[in-house]
């Protein structure tokens, strides 16, 4: 097959990667684990070669929300906006029960482990009666789902909540469970002075309760980079030595060069890492008048990256009031983000997003590098280069311990079209 060199040992004696950064390489497994690799000598490129497949390794999904995914029928939101979405939310979470959760749960994780995602970060939301049934049915299924795919949860607060008594009650109750502690700083809800000591409190809580911290901030067309600045000044002011995610950092990406530029180095000098979110953030924000918007909210990746700053892409909301699309396949958010955010998957950077960088912020043990003894686990592809892959939806197989999973949902003989048939 032909892998990105960026995700093969570096160690490795292999030919230079050609022109879109692929190498030709068999592999070797033996009890689930990686043997050998070894060069495929005389490998004319994908031209010459069209049998030879591409291959990644399971990618990582870095923000969900598997407590709401697939409602967006039951709780539409046709206007697409901010706003309407909240509303929905809120409708829908007045309903959400453990059953209702854990249902939606088992069915998201069930279509990850199929598309090829090896691990999954959701936020729940924790704050009203729904939040202890969520969490407990996704604290089952995370127990039941682990060693195949790898489940992380976030409690999901406004960010003035961890100020109060109860909000040290969540933290304490949280991190006993393995789980991170989270927030909303700015949209959906309005940016205060109080904000700052909001963020206090939770940095002191997450350190002393040594738990990450994955926030949701800067999802809006205004304000622009107001959260992450403070963020960022926070903890070069307090250095809480936990590790701190932006998730969003959407009104960043319109700034203007000069001062987008210093923000990101002073991220990076604080040590925040970022999930961007193209699909859900294109899809809400930017909205008025019922016009194309010019200018499009959207975390600015490379300059983040060129700054130093680690940076995932997630797909965030599946079939919900704030996305109606989505499906948990990584194939179908790495095909659109390309796109949107300007990524070259040929580059390391262009590809780490949805691989290496991503799991490297969800700290998971393994990297996603290829080497001798790591998981025989490999996604391959019905597409033999970077461009045929973007110039249609690839098939594919997920090999996951050495062992051939079931084909992905989208790949199974479509009920629909049966009954049109019939």
């Amino acid at each position: 097959m032909r892998l990105p060199r960026c995700l093969l040992d570096p160690r490795c004696r292999l030919p230079a990667a050609d022109a879109q950064g692929l190498v030709a390489v068999r592999l070797e497994q033996a009890d689930g684990r990686i043997r050998a690799i070894q060069p495929v000598t005389g490998d004319p490129g994908p031209e010459g070669n069209p049998g030879l497949p591409l291959a990644l390794t399971p990618l990582v999904e870095p923000h969900a929300h598997l407590d709401k995914a697939f409602s967006g029928e039951a709780f539409p939101n046709p206007d697409g906006t901010m706003a309407a979405a909240m509303a929905a939310n809120r409708l829908e979470a007045a309903c959400r029960g453990a059953e209702t959760v854990h249902r939606r749960g088992e069915r998201s994780l069930e279509r990850a482990w199929r598309y090829g995602l090896r691990a999954i970060r959701s936020h729940i939301d924790s704050l009203g009666p729904w939040a202890a049934p969520s969490w407990e049915a996704l604290l089952e299924l995370r127990d039941r789902w682990r060693g195949r795919v790898e489940l992380q949860l976030v409690a999901l607060v406004p960010v003035g909540h961890w100020r109060t008594t109860d909000g040290e009650a969540l933290a304490t109750w949280v991190a006993a469970r393995g789980g991170l502690l989270g927030g909303v700083l700015g949209a959906p809800f309005r940016s205060t002075p109080e904000d700052r000591a909001g963020l206090l409190a939770l940095l002191r809580l997450a350190e002393r309760l040594g738990c990450g911290v994955d926030l949701h901030v800067d999802e809006s067309a205004d304000d622009h980079g107001q959260g992450v600045a403070l963020v960022s000044d926070l903890l070069l002011e307090h250095r809480p030595g936990v590790p701190l995610t932006c998730s969003h950092a959407s009104s960043m990406g319109l700034l203007a060069e000069r001062p987008c530029r210093r923000l990101a180095e002073a991220m990076a000098a604080a040590g925040v890492g970022v999930v961007a979110l193209p699909t859900s953030n294109l899809w809400l924000l930017g909205k008025r008048h019922r016009r194309t918007p010019s200018l499009r909210p959207q975390a600015p990746i490379r300059q983040l990256q060129e700054a130093g700053v680690m940076v995932a892409v997630g797909g965030d909301n599946v079939q919900d009031p704030w996305f109606p699309g989505g499906d948990f396949d990584p194939i179908a958010l790495l095909r659109c983000s390309l796109t949107a955010s300007h990524l070259m998957p040929w580059r390391r950077l262009g590809l780490s997003p949805f691989s290496t960088a991503a799991a490297q912020l969800l700290g998971l043990d393994w990297d996603g590098v290829l080497r001798e003894g790591a998981p025989a686990d490999l996604l391959v592809l019905g597409a033999s280069s970077w461009g045929d892959l973007l110039a249609r939806p690839p098939r594919r197989r997920v090999l996951r311990a050495g062992r051939w999973l079931p084909p992905p949902p989208c790949e199974e003989p479509s009920p629909l079209l049966a009954a049109c048939h019939g």
